[in-house]
């Protein structure tokens, strides 16, 4: 009798090996088809990102317009203001790491670890770009696998430059406005060229939560995160060299 449980346990583990090995081949075979052409990026502007896409469809569901505010701007008609805003607030070390922000991830492990806080993100603007341009804001462990490929991907092909140009035209600056230009036409009836260090920090702090922080928001959180930024950038003027 106990020899039969053995073997009927054995078959069982095979059963499952297989099963799962099978799904995983599918899995692979699926995200092989589908794995976006990064290196294009590096001459193309991309003609929708996952983000955007999202929000049309939630707006859908909800029988409201899916129309957005987003026009493309090249990396020289940004102003060098919110190039430097974006980079204090979100990543100061954007060109000097290879896509992750390895000490950030280990203080924000060692603050969870040692004192309790929740694990805060120490996302890089490279992974950043990565998620908007074709994942989504889950947690989810493979998702987290994808965003890392993806981030070496974009390392690897693009620019500094070309990477921080398209993080600044496709993230959200405030409910369905996306990108530098549509943003500082909305909110300041100017070009992205044309903002200047206040109105840069004022964007820039709205990149955590962009559908309730952007120009004009009463939040008080808000208003300290347009305040950090401003004293951050006077701080940062050796980060004129490198944008």
């Amino acid at each position: 009798m106990m020899g039969r449980n053995r073997r009927t346990r054995r078959r069982g583990c095979l059963l499952l090996a297989t099963v799962t090995l099978a799904v995983a081949g599918l899995w692979a075979g699926f995200k092989a088809a589908t794995w976006p052409d990064v290196a294009s990026l590096a001459s193309a502007n991309p003609q929708t990102t996952a983000f955007i896409e999202r929000h049309k469809a939630t707006r859908r569901a909800a029988g409201e317009s899916d129309t957005l505010a987003w026009r493309w701007a090249p990396y020289d008609k940004i102003s060098p203001h919110l190039k430097r805003a974006v980079l204090v607030g979100e990543d100061i070390g954007f060109f000097d790491h290879q896509g992750f922000a390895v000490e950030e991830i280990k203080i924000a492990l060692s603050e969870m670890l040692e004192e309790g806080k929740p694990l805060r993100g120490a996302s890089t603007i490279s992974q950043q770009l990565a998620k908007n341009l074709w994942l989504s804001p889950s947690r989810n462990p493979l998702r987290k696998v994808e965003e890392a490929i993806l981030t070496r991907q974009l390392e690897a092909h693009l620019e500094k430059r070309r990477i921080l140009e398209l993080y600044l035209n496709v993230v959200e600056l405030g409910p369905g406005i996306y990108g530098a230009e549509a943003a500082a036409r909305h909110y300041f009836g100017k070009s992205a060229a044309a903002l200047h260090e206040d109105e840069a920090a004022e964007l820039a702090a709205a990149l955590p939560k962009p559908s309730s922080w952007h120009p004009g928001s009463r939040s008080r959180a808000y208003r300290y995160r347009v305040d950090l930024i401003r004293e951050r950038m006077a701080k940062a003027r050796f980060l004129v060299q490198l944008i």
